[in-house]
């Protein structure tokens, strides 16, 4: 199948909020909550792609002719390129009822393994769901980042424990996700941590622990202060807090801030291999994508997947070649015009 014909597909079973776009970049979903869509007036996630297009790469083709290497090393692990499906839950309320959140993971993790990448999953307020998702990772090997959500302390190190059983590379917690309805007013109470409540969790844990939602230089500092070994900057796709930055918007800053001490990802609008590349060149290690993996899925299951993610490497090597980079370690500001 081609990447048309994956989102054609999807389109007749997606939504009815979700219309599976030529381009995912929040326009037709908006402010559609339930769905897809972003909080109040739907614009995080218009902005998020927006400010990713508004950043140019500088074409050098006045260099060696050589093949070009996507290969990507993380926590100890090697994968094909420097992507990976970011955490997506609640799947028959957001995206419509073919899949439920158990089934998307063990469609989603097996196909990203095979596909040369890795996915993190998700968590939700069903326990069979998280259960769920760390069986897939260990049936995968491993190759898998098992999402916690920042549950009260109890339910949260209970899941910390199944993750771990699961074999991961890391573990992670989308601390943005304090700001879902679902998870607040809780009891026992759920939500925001402070930096001596993450060090504990960050112990427990015992394999390297990624934070993601961090879009300030002084969130990030916090987190390498807790101790966390990676951080995602994220704004959770504009779904918990209206009128935020882009994350290509504090990218930079917050790598100049932590990037000598962390690994930084960043999610929140990355679409494209060249959208890869900005975000490689603005400092980060690597990205999370979220809602095209469930287009692809809802596509064509494990070959949408492999469809999308052949698509993401090979526009990413070509924009590589055509700024005169060969490795990842070679991709730096100087490749872009911000």
């Amino acid at each position: 199948m081609t990447y048309p014909e994956v989102l054609a597909a999807a389109r007749t079973c997606c939504g009815p909020y979700c219309k599976a776009c030529p381009v995912c970049n929040g326009l037709a979903c908006k402010n559609t909550i339930p769905g897809p869509g972003a909080k109040g007036l739907g614009t995080g996630a218009i902005r998020n792609y927006q400010k990713w297009q508004e950043i140019c790469v500088n074409m050098d083709t006045i260099c060696e002719n050589k093949p070009v290497d996507t290969a990507f090393s993380f926590f100890g692990r090697t994968f094909a390129a420097p992507f990976f499906a970011a955490p997506v839950g609640a799947m028959t309320l957001h995206y419509g009822d073919k899949y439920d959140d158990l089934t998307y993971n063990n469609i989603l993790v097996p196909a990203c393994q095979e596909a040369g990448f890795a996915a993190f999953t998700g968590d939700g307020t069903n326990p069979a769901v998280f259960e769920g998702a760390c069986e897939a990772i260990a049936r995968s090997g491993g190759a898998g980042i098992p999402t916690v959500k920042p549950w009260d302390r109890d339910t949260l190190f209970a899941k910390l424990e199944r993750a771990k059983a699961a074999g991961p590379a890391a573990i992670a917690m989308d601390i943005d996700a304090a700001g879902l309805p679902f998870l607040q007013n809780l009891t026992p109470p759920a939500g925001s941590k402070t930096v001596e409540e993450l060090r504990e969790i960050v112990a427990c844990a015992e394999v390297p622990f990624i934070l993601k939602g961090i879009m300030t230089v002084r969130g990030a500092e916090k987190a390498a202060a807790a101790g966390v070994k990676a951080i995602v900057v994220s704004n959770h796709g504009g779904r918990v807090l209206d009128q935020c930055p882009a994350t290509a918007e504090v990218l930079g800053e917050i790598v100049d801030a932590v990037g000598k001490d962390l690994t930084v990802l960043v999610d929140g609008g990355i679409r494209s291999g060249m959208d890869i590349f900005k975000a490689l060149a603005l400092g980060a290690d690597g990205v999370l994508i979220g809602r095209p993996f469930v287009t692809a899925v809802y596509g064509a299951e494990a070959e949408g997947v492999a469809v999308y993610a052949e698509k993401l490497k090979a526009e990413l090597k070509d924009t590589m070649a055509m700024c005169g980079v060969h490795s990842l370690s070679e991709i730096d500001r100087s490749c872009i015009r911000v």
